[in-house]
């Protein structure tokens, strides 16, 4: 089946996150795997060790599946236990089982906490081979997805997350909110942003996608989307991302982390190379 990873720890957040995958697995047609990761020498406290503790999960897990597949239907929810580190077990099965979509919750515990610390912040993100949707352990899951930021700035790269914002507007029926990222009053580097969104706005349109423009001067990135966010109402955010020792641009790096931590609604996390 076409996959969505979930990766779980029975968190708040991870829980949340699962939730919010049940929706996206709806819109697309897709499966969901829920993968749970027992770290080497876990000293867990709300399990058991040994064999106890893997049947304590293995319970766990079985009652999701029994909670989830009246919304999925049979055989569209399973679930996974490997052994490693959470971030890099996550990367190794959505290649192995070339995943669509990873779905994780930016606030979990017992395995996923460290995740959002510090250098490793963005791990998950970074190194997952398909798009990464983020969002937080207190996001309240909507039915649909009704409104999409699509950040455009004077890159190249800006335009790759275009055919991912498509793919969900045509599932959910959403409207695509052309955020023009301006660093510049410069007339000539505002021109290319605006060139650059003309070109996707007439492509949107010719699809049959509603879309809506707003303009914005960057003064600091993460305040920038977020006031625009909470201006439109908007309840999906898709921005570009990479890896930190590659080339970097506005909505790449550092920039990229930053904005996943503190969106107050779902992150959709594109790399240059992601299929759409």
């Amino acid at each position: 089946m076409n996959e969505i990873i979930v990766g779980i720890d029975f968190s708040k957040g991870a829980l949340n996150a699962l939730k919010y995958a049940s929706v996206l697995a709806k819109g697309f047609g897709y499966g969901i795997t829920m993968l749970w990761v027992d770290k080497p020498h876990n000293p867990s406290s709300i399990y058991l060790d040994g064999e106890n503790h893997r049947q304590s999960v293995h319970s766990r897990l079985d009652d999701l599946i029994a909670e989830y597949k009246p919304i999925l239907g049979a055989g569209n929810i399973q679930y996974k236990i490997r052994t490693g580190k959470v971030y890099e077990e996550i990367s190794i099965h959505a290649k192995l089982n070339n995943s669509k979509l990873v779905v994780i919750g930016t606030h979990g515990i017992s395995g996923f906490e460290e995740l959002w610390i510090g250098s490793n912040a963005n791990r998950v993100v970074s190194i997952a081979p398909c798009p990464t949707f983020t969002l937080r352990q207190d996001y309240e899951i909507p039915k649909t997805i009704k409104k999409i930021i699509l950040p455009i700035d004077n890159t190249n790269d800006t335009v790759l997350k275009v055919p991912f914002a498509k793919t969900i507007a045509k599932a959910f029926n959403a409207e695509i909110v052309l955020m023009r990222l301006y660093t510049t009053n410069v007339s000539i580097l505002k021109k290319k942003v605006d060139t650059l969104a003309d070109a996707v706005q007439k492509e949107l349109e010719a699809e049959k996608i509603k879309v809506s423009n707003v303009e914005k001067l960057v003064v600091n990135l993460t305040s920038d989307l977020l006031s625009v966010i909470d201006k439109t109402g908007a309840d999906l955010l898709v921005i570009m991302t990479e890896q930190q020792n590659m080339s970097a641009n506005i909505m790449l790096g550092e920039s990229a982390q930053q904005v996943v931590n503190n969106s107050p609604v779902p992150v959709i996390s594109i790399h240059p190379d992601d299929k759409p």
